[in-house]
């Protein structure tokens, strides 16, 4: 005889997981892409925005690996340095991370509407953790900056501390685990990047994509609110269809949604829905 055992977890939300650059900070997600195009310009080789944010949400290291791997930049790099091997990207990294840090005071300001969602989830009992394709030594300067304002997340990972970084689940479980979160069913992972909400299927949380503030836009705020009524909503359309293939459970414009969100994924829990 076969038996099927089956358990559903049926509680509440116990945990949303937010990443940092686009989703609560640094509208249009624009500190990275300023270091990775400064970064290949002083070896010879400009690449533009869009292509700096291709690999995105990635860590820094595979970030330039996979930046060095796009067939444009791959040919334009060889014709100008030559080859490139993994002592390369090292040493590529280590002249990335002043780059990167010099740029990042600026970029620790929440999003609009961020402290109001986060503070709504907390008055529900929620814990909020965060994590990050930056190093620590580059989420301190950013975290310092947001506790300023009024965020500071229960629970910090980046992606130079667990075995593997976007789209594997590592970081997200580890903040379950450092959260005190026993069920993934029970998790939100929120991201405004393809390998970030990978990165929460993956972990078998439930899953929000942010369209408007981060990655997929690109745009910061004040270039966003001078875009004519119409202009805005093509784009945020095109983003949200984006996200949308990849596989996202929710698509938003930005965290300011995120309560009425999280209030729908509690009610499908009920049900017996699982992500």
């Amino acid at each position: 005889m076969t038996y099927r055992y089956q358990r559903r977890y049926s509680g509440p939300v116990r945990a949303v997981i937010l990443d940092w650059a686009g989703t609560t900070v640094d509208f249009g997600s624009l500190a990275p892409v300023t270091a990775f195009c400064e970064l290949f310009a002083r070896h010879g080789v400009a690449i533009s925005s869009a292509e700096a944010r291709g690999p995105m949400g990635s860590e820094k290291r595979e970030h330039i690996r996979q930046l060095l791997t796009a067939p444009r930049i791959a040919s334009a790099w060889h014709a100008r340095n030559g080859a490139i091997d993994a002592a390369g990207i090292d040493a590529l990294y280590a002249e990335f991370i002043p780059l990167q840090l010099a740029v990042l005071e600026a970029s620790g300001v929440p999003v609009p509407g961020a402290l109001e969602a986060i503070g709504a989830l907390r008055e529900r009992g929620i814990a909020i953790g965060a994590n990050t394709g930056y190093s620590r030594e580059m989420l301190d300067i950013v975290a310092r900056v947001a506790a300023h304002h009024g965020y500071r997340p229960d629970s910090n990972v980046c992606a130079t501390e667990v075995p593997r970084g976007r789209p594997w689940p590592h970081m997200s479980l580890k903040n379950a685990i450092e959260l005190g979160v026993d069920c993934v069913q029970a998790c939100v992972k929120v991201d405004d990047t393809v390998p970030g909400i990978e990165e929460g299927l993956n972990a078998g949380m439930w899953t929000v994509a942010v369209a408007v503030s981060g990655n997929e836009l690109g745009l910061d705020l004040p270039s966003w609110d001078a875009l004519a009524e119409a202009e805005q909503q093509r784009l945020a359309a095109a983003a949200r269809n984006r996200l949308a293939r990849c596989g996202a459970h929710y698509v938003i414009d930005s965290i300011a949604e995120l309560p009425a969100v999280v209030a729908d994924i509690d009610a499908r829990l009920g049900r017996g829905e699982q992500p």
